[in-house]
C-alpha cells in the first residue's frame, strides 16, 4: 500500500560525521593526458577519475591491471601488500577462472534460499535485544547488527561458532588496516590467513557448509584450485561477508534513525526496502577508499582526457555514485529513487563477490526492525555517537536505541 511519506527525501551531506576523512591530496597539475591528479598515501601520483561514466569505463575495462599495484613500495592505499592470489589482486584471464569457481555460491539466487538462515539468527539477535532494552539501556550494534553479521557468515561458510572469539578481532584489524603498527598489523593478518589453512585441514571438524562445497568442487576448474588460491577466496568470504556488511548496515541504520522520516518511509513502505537500500548503498560506502588503484596497459580516451600505458589510475566510484549528471541533487536520500546502478560494488570484472549476500542479509534486517520495532530511535542526539575508522572502515561503534 502507498504511503503519504512516499517523497520523503534527506540531504546527507547534514548528518553528523557521516563523512570519512579524505585519504587522496588533490595536485595541481595536471597529467599529460590532461585529467586531474591526487597523491596517493603511499606516496604516488595517480589520475582521478571521478565521472560515473569513465568510472564505468575504467571498472569495465580489462587492460587495467591490478596486480602491478600489489607490489612492494606500489602504488596503493593500504600500508602493506596483501597475498597475490586475492580475488581483487587478479586480472583477466586468472580472475576469470576463480571468480567463475565461485560465483554461484554467491549469487542472486543461492542468497535468497539464505533467507530463513539469517532470521534464525535475527532471532536471537531481538531476543538479546529487548533484554538489553528490559535491563536499561540497548545498543543495537552489540545485540544485533554485530552478531547477526558474524552469525549469518559463519553458518554460511560452516565455521565453528566458538572460533569467533578466536579470529574475529583478526577481521577486523585487517579492514581497520591502521599504519601506525605495520608489524602488529602484519602478524595480525597471517594468523588469520594461518587460521583460515588450519579450517581447510580441519574439514572433519566443520560443520555442513561452503568451505566444505568449495573443497569438493575445487577440481571443476582447470588448473585446480591450489590451496594458496583457495586460502585467499575464503579469506575474502570471511572477512568481507562479516565485517563488509556490517560496516554499511550500521550506518544505514544510523542514518535512517538519525533522520527519524527516513525511518518512519520505511515503517509505512516496508516493499520499498529493496529500493530503498540502493539508494543508501549509493550513499554509503565501507570506509575511505572505493576502488583499489590500477595501471593503465593502453591509450584509453575518457571523457575529458586521454589515459597513457604507465597512468596509475584511482576509479573514484564514490565520486561517480555522486554525479550531477546521472544523479539529480546528488547528496540526497531518495528511497523512491530510480536511476542507473550504483557503483558501490564496483563493476565488470571485479564486482564485488558478495554483493547479492549484502543486499539480500540488509534487507532482511530492515523489514525485521521496521516490522517488530516501527517506534525505534536513537537514544542519544547523532553527535554523541561514536566512530571508528580505518582504511576499509568509517562505522559506528554502537547505537544507544530506544522504542
Amino acid at each position: 500500500m502507498t504511503h503519504a511519506l512516499d517523497a520523503v527525501r534527506v540531504d546527507l551531506d547534514g548528518i553528523a560525521n557521516i563523512a570519512p576523512p579524505a585519504m587522496i591530496q588533490p595536485l595541481r597539475q595536471r597529467s599529460a593526458g590532461g585529467l586531474p591528479q591526487v597523491r596517493l598515501p603511499s606516496g604516488h601520483t595517480a589520475v582521478h577519475v571521478t565521472s560515473y561514466r569513465d568510472v564505468h569505463t575504467v571498472l569495465t575495462d580489462l587492460s587495467f591491471a591490478r596486480a602491478e599495484t600489489n607490489v612492494e613500495d606500489g602504488p596503493s592505499f593500504l600500508p602493506t601488500i596483501m597475498p597475490t592470489e586475492m580475488l581483487l589482486n587478479l586480472d583477466h584471464p586468472g580472475h576469470g577462472r576463480l571468480k567463475g569457481f565461485v560465483a554461484s555460491a554467491y549469487s542472486a539466487a543461492t542468497m535468497t534460499r539464505r533467507v530463513p538462515a539469517v532470521h534464525r539468527v535475527l532471532d536471537d539477535a531481538l531476543a538479546e535485544l529487548r533484554a538489553q532494552r528490559a535491563r536499561g539501556s540497548a545498543d543495537l550494534v552489540r545485540a544485533l547488527l554485530d552478531p547477526v553479521t558474524i552469525g549469518v557468515n559463519v553458518d554460511y561458510l560452516g565455521i565453528p561458532t566458538a572460533d569467533i572469539a578466536y579470529f574475529r578481532h583478526l577481521s577486523r584489524e585487517m579492514q581497520l588496516a591502521h599504519d601506525t603498527d605495520i608489524d602488529q598489523l602484519l602478524a595480525d593478518f597471517w594468523t588469520l590467513f594461518h587460521y583460515i589453512e588450519d579450517l581447510i585441514a580441519r574439514r572433519r571438524e566443520l560443520r555442513p557448509g561452503l568451505i566444505i562445497d568449495l573443497l569438493e568442487a575445487r577440481d571443476s576448474v582447470s588448473p585446480p584450485v591450489s590451496d594458496a588460491e583457495y586460502a585467499a577466496i575464503l579469506l575474502g568470504s570471511l572477512v568481507g561477508g562479516d565485517q563488509n556488511i556490517l560496516s554499511v548496515i550500521t550506518k544505514i541504520a544510523y542514518v535512517a534513525l538519525a533522520r527519524p522520516e527516513l525511518w518512519q518511509y520505511l515503517v509505512h513502505n516496508p516493499d520499498a526496502i529493496p529500493t530503498a537500500v540502493e539508494e543508501f548503498l549509493r550513499l554509503l560506502p565501507l570506509g575511505r577508499i572505493s576502488t583499489f588503484p590500477r595501471v593503465t596497459t593502453r591509450e584509453v580516451t575518457l571523457s575529458h582526457g586521454v589515459l597513457h600505458p604507465g597512468d596509475i589510475v584511482y576509479a573514484d566510484a564514490h565520486a561517480a555514485n555522486r554525479d550531477p549528471e546521472v544523479y539529480p541533487d546528488p547528496a540526497v536520500i531518495d528511497p523512491a529513487r530510480n536511476g542507473k546502478r550504483h557503483l558501490q560494488f564496483g563493476y565488470g570484472m571485479h564486482h564485488c563477490m558478495g554483493a547479492a549476500m549484502a543486499r539480500m542479509e540488509i534487507t532482511e534486517v530492515l523489514r525485521r526492525l521496521v516490522t517488530e520495532l516501527p517506534t525505534l530511535e536513537l537514544a542519544v542526539p547523532e553527535h554523541e555517537i561514536r566512530w571508528e575508522t580505518g582504511v576499509l572502515v568509517h562505522r559506528p561503534i554502537s547505537l544507544p536505541v530506544t522504542w
